[in-house]
Parts: C-alpha cells; structure tokens; sequence
C-alpha cells in the first residue's frame, strides 16, 4: 500500500521586508488566516484520511497547521517538528518518516523553497513551484526508498473557493 505525504505550504504571511521581528515570528496575514479557513474547509470535503499534521517551528507555519489541523478533526494530532524549518531536505524527511512509522498518511506543514526542491527530488527531477496555501500529494511506495510519484498539486486558487 502507497505511503501519502501531503506538503502545506503555509499562507500569507505579513511582508518579510516590511517586518520588524525575527523572520521566524512572522505571522499569517489576517488575509491569510481567512484563506486557510476556506482552504480547510476544501481539505475536510476532499476526506484525506491524513493521521498526523506536522508543523515547521515557524509561526506562519503553525498557525496555517492549527487552522487546517482544526478544520480536518486533527487539532489532538498536530505537532511541530524543527526538521521542517527552512533548510528542510530529503534527510530531515528521512528522519521524520522514521519516527513516524505507524503512520499511513502525513501533511507536512513548511516553507518554499525547500518544498518544491524536496517533491523535485522525491520524484526523480522536475521543477515545481508550491505556492502559499498549495497542496501537493507524493505517493511513496516504500518509506525507505524516498522515491516516489506526485499524484496532484493543488494551487491556492482552487482550495480557496
């Protein structure tokens, strides 16, 4: 049986050049909050069967996590991971993947480019581009193996209708 992974791309987040904090305390726009409401409720319709919803340490990251871990009945199954923080890769989600292993389904909530780079490699090569409030679906046959087949990307557009 197929092993899903879902990618979030967290959503709007206030403007890096207009933000005075840490980048990692940046939050989701009060847009962006709204956005991903709508996005969750699209998710819940879709019935994803997703068993845990693992969040980059960044705030604009957890806060969409909260939002769509809400939306799916999820909020008991959301942790945050700091695997996820920009710089994610192949090798972080390796780990990830180990010590998640009673698991079927995961959404991982992080940051570009890091994403696209990632299914890229899951994949086999290819450019992506997984916009803010994107979801992308990787199918992976086995866990060790990191190798696997994007079955669809979302765009926000759609999720937020």
């Amino acid at each position: 049986m197929d092993f899903h992974l879902y990618f979030l791309r967290h959503g709007q987040a206030a403007n890096r050049a207009d933000w005075q904090g840490e980048d990692s305390a940046r939050p989701l726009t009060t847009d962006g909050k709204r956005r991903m409401q709508r996005e969750g409720a699209a998710l819940r319709a879709l019935d994803l069967a997703i068993d845990l919803v693992i969040s980059s340490p960044l705030l604009r990251a957890r806060q969409t996590a909260e939002i769509v871990a809400s939306a799916l009945g999820l909020g008991g199954r959301l942790i945050t991971d700091p695997r996820l923080a920009p710089g994610f890769g192949p090798s972080e989600l390796k780990g990830i993947l180990a010590a998640h292993r009673g698991a079927s389904a995961l959404m991982l909530v992080g940051h570009e480019p890091d994403f696209s780079d990632t299914i890229g490699q899951l994949i086999g090569g290819g450019r992506l581009e997984v916009k803010k409030g994107a979801l992308a679906l990787v199918e992976l046959p086995d866990r060790a193996s990191l190798a696997g087949r994007l079955v669809w990307l979302i765009p926000p557009k759609v999720l937020d209708r």
